[in-house]
Order: C-alpha cells, then structure tokens, then sequence
C-alpha cells in the first residue's frame, strides 16, 4: 500500500496505543513511537515530554531509508531490525506491516534481549492490525494523496535544518 495516505479508525488507534503502552512497560522501556515511513508521526507511549517527537519521528524514519539503502547495495530487500547503542540510551527500529517503523528507546534499566523478544510480540499485532487497515481501506477504493506532500516536506526539511543550526 506504498503512496496511500494511512487512515486510522478509532477501535485501532486505541488498540496501538495499548500495545505500545504495553511494550513499554512490559520492558521498562523510556519510549516508543510508531512511524509511518514518510516521517509522520502515527503515534508514541510513554515519557516524551522533554523531546521534539515530530523531529525524532522524522529522523527515525530518515535512519530507516538510508539504512534501507545500504541493504540494496548488500543485495538485500532491506533490514527489518535496527539498533543503535549509546552510552546511556539506545534505540530499537523494526519495521511493521512494510510500511510503519516501531522506534523504542531505552537505557540501561532493561535489556536488549528483552527489547527484542518484547518488540517481536508487539511487531506481530501491529501489523495485524496494519494490514487489516490497509485492507479495509483498499476495500474502500479510495485513492488517497501520498503521504508525503510538498508541505509535509518542505516541514520537515525546516524542522531537520532547526536541529542542526549552530
């Protein structure tokens, strides 16, 4: 369903939310954030209060595409599982339903291997519900805008120069 604008009903939203807020808790996670590979945000659990979501689900996405990229050049479809470790915090990317990003970022109150086996679990009810989304709206036949108009670009491109300004 690449190009078709994500449409979410209520009973799902409430549904993600869940799952994310079970993950989160279920591995002591900081947070986790759903988003839609354009950039946008879809949705977050847990403490983002003290960071730019928008800009980390930007960035998030970013990471994912030019990581894609390097996947190609290894011969591969892409990688479905990235991880990033940092000295305090580290971050978990999966991809759900070829189309959405689970972003979790933790710190060393958890583990890895739990992060892991925990984001498998929610990976696999996300994208049941993803797909069953992407059914429903291709059942509509409606042909929806891309996701990723001129404005949301030209946005994003404003809000990645903000963060890198000197």
């Amino acid at each position: 369903m690449p190009g078709t604008e994500l449409v979410l009903f209520e009973e799902d939203y409430t549904t993600i939310n869940e799952i994310l807020a079970t993950l989160v808790r279920e591995t002591n996670s900081k947070f986790a954030l759903l988003v839609d590979r354009s950039g946008q945000l879809i949705s977050s659990q847990g403490d983002t209060e003290n960071m730019d979501s928008l800009s980390f689900a930007s960035l998030s996405a970013g990471n994912y595409a030019a990581t894609s990229e390097l996947a190609k050049i290894l011969g591969q479809e892409e990688f479905s599982v990235l991880f990033h470790q940092g000295t305090n915090e580290s971050i978990h990317l999966s991809i759900v339903a070829k189309r959405i990003i689970l972003v979790v970022v933790f710190d060393n109150k958890t583990t890895l291997g739990l992060v892991r086996l925990r984001v498998k679990k929610a990976v696999e009810e996300l994208s049941a519900i993803f797909n069953r989304i992407f059914q429903k709206v291709a059942e509509r036949g409606a042909e929806a805008p891309s996701p990723l108009g001129d404005t949301f670009s030209s946005v994003a491109e404003s809000e990645i120069d903000n963060l890198f300004k000197d």
